[in-house]
């Protein structure tokens, strides 16, 4: 075994239980199954060979053999063709599940990865985009900056393809797999005139991009920046909305990166926020519309506009923003599904009407009983909410960050305030006889009747009613993890439905009138920040939010799914009736309408 390898050897698989594969590529097979399998062997296999020898080919052979077939994974295949050091790091990322994360986050979550994994990346040799003068335009670049540290782990493995370079041709006592000399296809670089004149025209001249074949959309702009006047050339692709949808988006993130070439507006920040996304929906031109829409949104207006209609056109689009609004805890106010309850980082309460985007104070500070005041947990002169329960538009049940239940009051109350001390209190005690009572997560939610839903450190969910008074809530261990997030909403025949989440990453649900369900509606190994839900139009649906940054979606009756690949990672959701879904994150508010008729169409 290699020094510092953690895999193990594993039996060869057999090569004739594999896809077909031509005779004469079969020796080469059997090397490259054999190196996959021998986990004890070299880490890096390098698959060499001529344009055309079949190289990808061989590499596509090894991955599609693998599918449902045990003892042998590939965690990641990244072609590389056209790929810089970070839209690289994006796509690996994603696919070893952490999420789009810049080179040097990346090594270090692979750092701490646990797995043996092996990796595939075909086209190295193709590698690198942007201004040739550039180190991202070349291959070595992301050899240097990546592969080889990547390569330095001792549990990572690689299959590579390089060509005929000798790209990482320094790794002594690597596995080779030469396929030799191949058929001369035509890999030549295309002119930018050759390219442009493949491009079909709409009926008033423009191009259109949607139905420009796709190494044309792939390679245009990299043609542009060698082509002489090149200045023209890169300028019209980079003021048509349509390339911006539809072009190469690995080429257009390298070129932006570029400070020396202008662009208009506040292009280039809004690409940059929305480039990890763009990379990794490439396939559907609606989604990249709807996402760069979305960072344009509050950013630039203009760029915004002329991408509205092709934002329209999917099944969700942002419909505002509020950039400089930083919210670290958000609730719709029950009764009032147009209203928000909204809390900043310095403990500032305010009401938002989601259509109009009008704000105002809340000025009362929290109200709290006497036997809530006398908990010493609790700092009613520094509260930072960081979730919220709403009653209606003047009280609440604020959750603070020492982990604290509060009543806010902002009338003079004194039923409310008693039902809303009462809730803190039950908790406050419980916390102190019973560690594993601290509350670590509280929502809100229902159309008609509001709750509270208190989660704990112990797993278990409790259901208050805000409106009726309880003696005690409707309890159950629905976890055996901490509840990271809770909410709940009333359906219209009659059920209470709550969601709550856990810090195993399991999203699960409970009647509060039944048992919970044996088994989580969802899995991930990812961590919920936010959990959001509203009876709508066609049913409930149920809006979970992950660490690694994306939105899904759940119709709870079919038990259909859809994934928005929001541009950060969500603090809080709030989701209305009408499909109007609220967003908080590092950069503010925003909101995105989803189309809720087309929405599980597919």
């Amino acid at each position: 075994m290699t020094a510092g390898t953690t895999a193990t050897t594993t039996a060869t698989p057999d090569i004739t239980a594999w896809p077909p594969l031509d005779e004469d590529k079969r020796s080469q097979g059997q090397r490259l199954l054999d190196w996959a399998a021998d986990g004890g062997g070299p880490r890096l296999c390098l698959v060499r060979g001529a344009a055309g020898s079949g190289k990808s080919g061989l590499l596509a052979w090894l991955l599609a053999g693998t599918v449902g077939r045990p003892g042998l994974t590939i965690h990641a295949t990244v072609p590389s063709e056209g790929l810089t050091t970070e839209t690289f790091a994006w796509e690996l990322g994603r696919q070893l599940g952490y999420g789009a994360l810049s080179p040097d986050r990346l090594l270090d979550r692979v750092g701490a990865d646990e797995r043996p994994l092996l990796l595939l990346v075909p086209d190295l040799h193709r590698a690198g985009a942007g201004p040739a003068d550039l180190p991202s335009a070349t291959p070595e670049t992301l050899v240097a900056e990546l592969l080889e540290p990547l390569l330095a782990l001792p549990h990572l493995r690689a299959a590579v393809e390089v060509g005929t370079s000798a790209l990482l041709a320094t790794h002594s006592g690597a596995a080779v797999v030469d396929l030799g000399e191949g058929e001369d296809r035509g890999t030549g670089r295309a002119s930018y005139a050759d390219l442009a004149a493949a491009v079909p025209r709409t009926a008033d001249g423009r191009p259109d991009w949607s139905r420009a074949p796709a190494p044309v959309r792939r390679r245009i702009l990299d043609a542009a920046l060698r082509a002489d006047g090149q200045e023209d050339a890169v300028r019209g692709l980079l003021t048509d909305p349509g390339f911006l949808v539809h072009g190469s988006a690995a080429a257009l993130t390298a070129t932006l990166a570029d400070e020396r070439i202008p662009v208009p507006g506040r292009l280039r920040e809004v690409w940059r926020l929305a480039a990890p996304e763009l990379t990794a929906y490439h396939a559907d031109s609606a989604e990249r519309a709807a996402l760069l829409h979305a960072a344009a949104v509050g950013t630039d207006p203009d760029l915004a506009e002329y991408l509205r209609p092709l934002a329209a056109q999917h099944w969700w689009s942002a419909e505002w923003a509020r950039p400089a609004l930083p919210v670290t805890a958000l609730a719709l106010i029950p009764g009032e599904e147009r209203r928000l309850m909204a809390s900043d980082a310095t403990g500032r309460l305010r009401t938002y009407d989601v259509e109009s985007r009008t704000e105002a104070p809340l000025t009362a500070s929290p109200r709290l009983s006497d036997e809530a005041a006398a908990s010493p947990s609790v700092h009613p002169l520094a509260v930072r909410p960081r979730s919220l329960a709403p009653r209606d538009a003047r009280s609440a049940l604020l959750l603070d960050g020492s982990d604290a239940l509060l009543p806010l009051v902002t009338e003079d109350d004194p039923t409310t305030a008693f039902a809303l001390g009462r809730i803190a209190e039950h908790h406050g005690a419980a916390a102190l006889s019973e560690e594993e009572s601290l509350v670590t997560a509280l929502g809100g939610g229902s159309t008609r009747s509001p709750y509270a839903v208190v989660g704990d450190r112990g797993g278990t969910v409790h259901v208050w009613s805000l409106r009726e008074y309880q003696d005690v809530p409707r309890s159950h261990r629905v976890h055996e993890q901490p509840v990271t997030a809770a909410v709940c909403v009333d359906t219209t025949d009659g059920l209470t439905l709550t969601f709550s989440a856990g810090a195993d990453g399991s999203v699960r649900l409970w009647e509060i009138s039944t048992e919970p369900m044996p088994v989580p509606v969802q899995q991930r190994p990812h961590r919920t920040t936010a959990l959001a839900a509203a009876d709508t139009s066609v049913g409930p649906v149920l809006a979970v939010a992950w660490s690694d940054g994306e939105v899904h979606l759940w119709h709870v009756f079919s038990g259909k799914a859809r994934v928005l690949p929001w541009l950060r990672r969500c603090d809080a959701l709030a989701l209305t009736p009408e499909g109007l879904l609220v967003i908080t994150d590092s950069e503010g508010l925003s909101a995105v309408q989803l189309r809720l008729d087309v929405l599980w169409e597919q």
